[in-house]
């Protein structure tokens, strides 16, 4: 019989939360965190893969822990950005529905920082935080962080590298005596230091089914192209997953910005985020993803970070990335909650060598993604090309005169007979333009 969360010592109330979100049965990092929060003092270490439930895996004991008779802050959870920030508060908001005495602000980098100190001097027993503008609240004197109870780090392997300086300055405000939890998707030897350093000698260590959990139900795929066929095979492999959302990765933001106009010009529906962008601009274009206005999320690695969307079928990796965490937070956003989904990695043919340490490192295995023939890739710039021209909007400034001599060059065509013209003369000029452009590339000179 499976385990139910009552069976971990989860209260009513949190149950009949759990009850109205459809959520009944325990993942694995839950069953062994759960307990481990909420029954022994211990600081605790939980390995496991992004989308397996860390949210819950401390936030459930952590609502239950929490003594609503104090007005105090009793805890404080660390998120690497704002994005995942907000995720947590809204899930930990969801899991304590019944129990309204529990009171969580949520203060994070990249809005007004005023509504935020405005805020905290009501009653807040949990904080969630960004590393950088909790940081910042603190040097205000606008959050006492000096009696806390509880520290939670998520995804603190993104913390430990990229927000090392905030995360220093709050550690030296809370007291050595609280109990620190902190939940990692890998283990590089900047979080074991971070383990070494700020938590106790008598630490908890919990690893999650590392073998299936986190990668099961990913199919991980790669495709190995030459460069100048990137963006037509990529536009081949949208198109055939028309309907399904999925979120391409790149490395930079000025390659997120150039592959998402590429897509826009190309009519398919979707949006952009990276750092630079204004937090409400990054929060809108979520936000449809999120409700399914939009299809396709081109983004740098931010939007990997512990964000938890549903229905995602498919990743894309258009450029490797550098470093094996960041795979595994890519392909993470697929195939969450039980569903499939597969991972898809464009490669250039002196990249193949390196699918081999990515295999050995994260215990997965790559199959080859077998790329459209030249014919499919022309025949899908003629589909792209049909839809361009369903989707453009009449030209209302165009005389009158030049309408009635167009139709009358056209009044003898059926509809059939039109299409099968203007298809063939787009087909001619594509194969056409090829064929010049390949005329008129510069020779090599003879030795």
């Amino acid at each position: 019989m499976s385990t139910r969360f009552s069976d971990l010592g989860i209260n009513e109330q949190l149950q009949k939360g759990l009850a109205d979100l459809q959520i009944s049965v325990p993942t694995d990092i839950q069953e062994k965190t759960i307990p481990a929060v909420l029954h022994q003092t211990e600081d605790v270490v939980a390995l496991a893969k992004t989308g397996t439930g860390k949210t819950a895996a401390f936030g459930l004991p952590l609502l239950q822990l929490i003594d609503t008779d104090k007005s105090t802050i009793q805890a404080v959870i660390l998120a690497p950005t704002r994005e995942l920030g907000q995720q947590i508060s809204a899930n930990l908001t969801a899991f304590a529905k019944y129990m309204p005495e529990v009171s969580i602000a949520t203060v994070c980098g990249g809005i007004p920082i005023k509504p935020q100190i405005e805020r905290l001097q009501n009653t807040t027993h949990i904080v969630v935080a960004t590393p950088g503008r909790l940081a910042d609240l603190v040097k205000r004197n606008a959050v006492d962080i000096s009696n806390i109870s509880y520290f939670i780090l998520d995804e603190a392997d993104e913390m430990v590298s990229a927000l090392k300086d905030g995360l220093d300055a709050i550690i030296k405000e809370i007291p050595k005596t609280r109990r620190t939890l902190l939940f990692t998707a890998t283990m590089p030897g900047t979080i074991k230091q971070l383990v070494q350093n700020y938590m106790s000698k008598r630490v908890v260590h919990i690893e999650a089914d590392m073998a299936t959990v986190g990668h099961q139900g990913i199919d991980h795929q790669y495709v190995v192209v030459e460069p100048i066929e990137k963006l037509d095979v990529l536009l081949h492999f949208l198109n055939s997953k028309a309907g399904q959302r999925g979120i391409i990765f790149c490395k930079t933001k000025a390659a997120v910005n150039k592959l998402a106009k590429n897509l826009a010009i190309n009519k398919f529906s979707s949006g952009a985020i990276h750092g630079s962008l204004t937090q409400g601009i990054r929060d809108r274009i979520m936000g449809q993803f999120r409700e399914g206005h939009i299809d396709i999320l081109v983004a740098t690695d931010l939007a990997s970070r512990g964000l938890d969307i549903k229905a995602v079928e498919f990743v894309i990796n258009y450029h490797l990335p550098d470093t094996y965490d960041a795979y595994v937070h890519r392909s993470g956003r697929t195939a969450r909650a039980g569903a499939k989904g597969l991972a898809l990695t464009i490669l250039q043919q002196e990249e193949v060598i390196d699918i081999a340490d990515f295999e050995a490192e994260l215990g997965i295995v790559f199959k080859e993604y077998k790329k459209a023939d030249t014919q499919s890739i022309e025949e899908n710039k003629a589909l792209l090309w049909a839809k361009k021209i369903f989707k453009t909007k009449p030209n209302r400034t165009i005389s009158e005169q030049l309408r009635k001599d167009v139709r009358t060059v056209f009044h003898h065509l059926t509809k059939e007979e039109l299409i099968e013209k203007v298809l063939a003369d787009q087909l001619a000029q594509t194969s056409l333009g090829s064929q010049k452009s390949d005329d008129f590339k510069p020779k090599k000179k003879k030795k």
